[in-house]
């Protein structure tokens, strides 16, 4: 156990080294050390990036994490079990080999990426090189990112949280850089201390620069670039939308309203939606993971590869990850206005496809987009999900839904629908490919969800929710 700990924490160190050769190029490679990593500004907000590019790592948010397996398993793709190579998967046959591969991988480099966080931490704990407003925010952003890590790690390992085992044992909280192996606790416990660290996040980033300027930053000469583009960072917003995210997991409907309010009110104008010229006047080169609208992205220099892996006209039937023509109209209700199927799903020009593929994640012509890249990780629009679910009365409910509809070419619904049933409709159009739907399902522990290859309803059980934890970390606990 000890052991496999130790590799991962040196697997970050390594990553980090190797990604950093150009400004520690004054040493031989093999004579790195900590202490020069942290001892100048500049080491230090590498430190940093190295953290931010291991979790968009393929084999984390890059693409296992969000369009691969929660997506499987959420049924959004026709997966024939028998024919189709990720088959297994849609079965939550979480001991098979195809599985297997995705749990390990996500395990591993999620705790991998853990590990380097607290090394951060410490590391800049013990060399004072920062001054204090950078330390804040740098600091902030790092203990952020250890909630979001260790909260997506609880919401594909754990119980479910909403019935009775939410006080059951789930996964280890690392708050230190350790060659041990902390102990599985139980799930509540672990909430105990996803939300320590997102309320100290919040302390700490009180100053970020996304309060006042927006996601890209101090636009004055003289501002430090590491300090722009807050919206590929863990910024306030983020960690706000962080905390709204937790506590609706957890069920505290209270502090979840108010941590959406929070960002609905300060931070839409900051955020905006997408419009329709960003969809169609460039038509080379259209934003269609909207950008704007984006509190938290990580940047995936694989995306494109990750399209033609998972995505492309070109694959198989064996190989594609896209569902039913039927179920996707059944998921937009065969609206064309709504921009999330219109500007996103196509009848591919060549081949012999007959229904509709997803375009994305498709590349652009530009290089210079500055959306390229992008990995969704928080949108502005699940802060409106989060607080018309907490809202007390009906009409605020419904209009909070109805603000996203209308920025995505809806109607209004009237203020007798289900709101459910509606809330659910949202979850299914607005994340495909972002792995939050399953997520969804497993919060409210919904008993039955459609499924991926027929008009029939698969009958879910706290087992299917709960992936279970690889054996290279089990064998030794």
């Amino acid at each position: 156990m000890k052991r496999l700990f130790l590799f991962i924490v040196l697997l970050f160190i390594t990553g980090m080294f190797s990604s950093c050769k150009k400004w520690l190029s004054v040493q031989p490679e093999d004579q790195f050390t900590q202490d020069q990593i942290f001892t100048s500004t500049t080491g230090t907000q590498q430190a940093l990036n190295a953290i931010y590019l291991q979790m968009g790592d393929n084999k984390l948010y890059g693409a296992y994490m969000t369009m691969v397996f929660p997506e499987i398993l959420a049924q959004q793709y026709n997966i024939i079990a028998s024919s189709h190579t990720l088959g297994p998967i849609t079965t939550y046959t979480y001991v098979d080999e195809k599985s297997v591969i995705f749990t390990e991988a996500i395990w591993t480099k999620a705790f991998a990426a853990i590990a380097g966080v607290n090394n951060f931490l410490n590391g800049i704990t013990v060399n004072h090189v920062l001054t204090a407003e950078q330390d804040s925010v740098l600091r902030g952003e790092a203990y952020g990112l250890r909630a979001y890590l260790h909260l997506d790690m609880l919401r594909l390992f754990g119980p479910v949280y909403a019935s009775a085992d939410s006080t059951a044992l789930s996964i280890p909280y690392y708050r230190n850089i350790s060659t041990n192996f902390n102990p599985y606790l139980p799930a509540n416990k672990v909430m105990d201390s996803i939300e320590a660290d997102l309320a100290e996040a919040a302390r700490l980033l009180k100053n970020d620069p996304v309060i006042v300027w927006g996601k890209g930053g101090n636009p004055a000469a003289n501002s430090d670039p590491f300090f722009q583009n807050r919206n590929y960072r863990m910024n306030y917003y983020a960690v706000k939308a962080l905390q709204a995210r937790t506590y609706m997991y957890r069920g505290n409907k209270t502090g979840a309203y108010d941590a959406a309010n929070e960002v609905i009110t300060n931070a839409q104008a900051k955020f905006p939606w997408i419009t329709t010229t960003a969809l169609t006047n460039d038509k080379d080169n259209p934003d269609r993971i909207f950008s704007s609208e984006l509190l938290f992205a990580l940047q995936s220099v694989n995306m494109y590869s990750n399209y033609n892996t998972y995505y492309a006209p070109s694959l198989t039937d064996a190989n594609i990850l896209a569902p039913t023509d039927a179920r996707l109209k059944t998921t937009f209700e065969d609206n064309s206005n709504d921009f999330r199927y219109t500007y996103l799903w196509f009848y591919p020009s060549v081949g012999s496809k007959s229904y509709r593929t997803f375009y994305k994640y498709a590349d652009v012509v530009k290089d210079t987009m500055r959306f390229r890249y992008m990995m969704p990780m928080i949108r502005i629009s699940e802060m409106y999900y989060i607080a018309a679910e907490c809202a007390t009365d009906a009409t605020t409910a419904i209009n909070y839904l109805n603000t996203v509809r209308y920025n995505r070419n809806l109607v209004n619904l009237a203020n007798t629908v289900t709101l459910r049933t509606e809330l659910t409709k949202e979850y299914q159009k607005e994340f495909i490919g972002e792995g939050q739907l399953f997520f969804y399902y497993k919060r409210i522990n919904r008993s039955t969800i459609p499924n991926g290859t027929s008009t029939a309803s698969i009958t879910m059980t706290n087992a299917k929710y709960t992936a279970v934890k690889p054996s290279s970390e089990t064998n030794f606990h």
